[in-house]
């Protein structure tokens, strides 16, 4: 067992069903990130596109891509098929309209997630096999991350949800040691913020952004 799993193990029984519940269900946190990357992603504007994200490698253009790809792979994922069944970005889909790509995908991602027996599943993800609590916790993590990455790149405030953003610092500061940079684990050193800095700035510095 790996340290996510460590994390967010969760109680099954033979037939993959939860036999307790949580503290709280990540499926909300993940169900709320999608929603708030979808409403984000709908308002990035046309001369947006070419401009530089937090995350150096993507533009825009290219972080908007990305984006639709990560919401079907989720979707993949809680399905158990293989995750590298989805390419990593959404190349057929024409500038501006990923909102509308969007849409489909947080549907499934709905439909799929919405079994609570998946929570104690074993489910395929890029970095490894995990339970379906700890994929929902490393996928809220990386929407939210990318959701910043958009926003701050097209002048957008989100409402941020504290709460849910400390539930993700929470696993994240566990399952992405500061000292494990670089290689297979796809985050830049981190970056100092003050421990009264909000939410959000602690977990994008996590992250190895520059709040």
């Amino acid at each position: 067992m790996n340290k996510t799993e460590q994390l967010i193990e969760t109680p099954s029984d033979s037939t993959g069903t939860v036999a307790a519940p949580f503290s709280f269900d990540p499926r909300t946190d993940l169900a709320a990130a999608v929603e708030l990357a979808g409403r984000t992603l709908a308002a990035v504007r046309p001369e947006q596109y070419d401009a530089p994200t937090p995350c150096e490698e993507f533009d825009v253009r290219r972080l908007s891509s990305h984006l639709v790809a990560v919401v079907r792979r989720i979707a993949v994922i809680g399905r158990g098929e293989d995750p590298f069944s989805v390419p990593s970005f959404a190349d057929e889909i024409a500038d501006g309209a990923w909102a509308a790509a969007w849409a489909p995908g947080a549907r499934e991602v709905a439909e799929v997630w919405a079994d609570p027996g998946i929570l104690g599943r074993q489910l395929r993800l890029p970095m490894g096999v995990l339970p379906g609590a700890a994929a929902a916790a490393v996928y809220t993590h990386e929407l939210t991350v990318h959701t910043w990455d958009l926003a701050r790149a097209t002048g957008q405030a989100p409402d941020w949800d504290p709460a849910l953003i400390e539930r993700v610092i929470g696993v994240v500061r566990r399952a992405l040691p500061a000292e494990t940079r670089g290689g297979r684990i796809p985050f830049a050193e981190v970056v100092a913020v003050g421990p009264e800095a909000p939410a959000i700035d602690r977990l994008v510095a996590w992250a190895g952004r520059r709040p």
